[in-house]
């Protein structure tokens, strides 16, 4: 599993998957996002600016990323 720290209070979906290198970039992310591909906390999440914080977990592709504070 994969660790965010954040710098601020949140991190965007988009942003994450990228700095876990789980995408090559926001285009990347974007088509994953909204095709369905990714879950924050278990369920389906399609808005690439959804806000993340400290405890959330995102699933893709088999892999999770944990934001941490």
């Amino acid at each position: 599993m994969e660790e965010i720290i954040l710098r601020d209070e949140f991190i965007k979906l988009g942003q994450a998957l990228k700095a876990a290198g789980f995408v090559d970039s926001g285009v990347e992310a974007k088509i994953v996002i909204t095709n369905g591909e990714v879950k924050v906390n278990g369920a389906v999440e399609i808005q690439r600016g959804k806000k993340l914080y400290d405890g959330d977990v995102v699933s893709f592709d088999g892999q999770e990323i944990k934001i941490k504070k």
